[in-house]
């Protein structure tokens, strides 16, 4: 399994009959679950939320989102000064980021209605200690 945070590049074809966006190089083997996330406002910053050993992947299937990562240091008391990682996806340039276990996320969207794709690689309920929170205000 990989450890670090992964840009997995798509692509669009287009012609006559329309487009097809596509990321081929996503291997979906271990998805077990996945679901949308539409934020209420530009203004909000959805986080911070992170597994030890669930792995995430997200999908911008319309509009734009700013996506923060950061590698935690101490699951129990995170250090403060933790310099997030900044990612922009666009439904209009397909691409899955893959975030491994060992960070927490943050997402905002750029434009209004927003939608965002979260693929799992655990189904619901089964890893129930593994939802770290932290508030959207601890690291800035």
């Amino acid at each position: 399994m990989r450890n670090k945070p992964e840009l997995i590049q798509g692509g669009v074809f287009e012609d006559e009959r329309g487009r097809l966006d596509f990321v081929n190089g996503f291997d979906m083997d271990s998805i077990k679950r996945f679901y949308f996330s539409v934020n209420n406002s530009v203004h909000f910053f959805r986080a911070w939320q992170g597994h030890r050993i669930e792995s995430r992947w997200f999908l911008c299937v319309s509009g734009a989102f700013e996506v923060k990562l950061i590698k935690v240091d101490n699951w129990e008391i995170p250090s403060s000064d933790l310099v997030p990682d900044k990612y922009v996806l666009r439904a209009e340039d397909p691409q899955i980021l893959f975030i491994p276990p060992g960070y927490v996320n943050g997402f905002q969207a750029l434009e209004e209605n927003s939608k965002l794709m979260i693929l799992s690689n655990y189904e619901l309920g089964v890893n129930t200690n593994d939802d770290i929170r932290y508030y959207n205000t601890y690291w800035k």
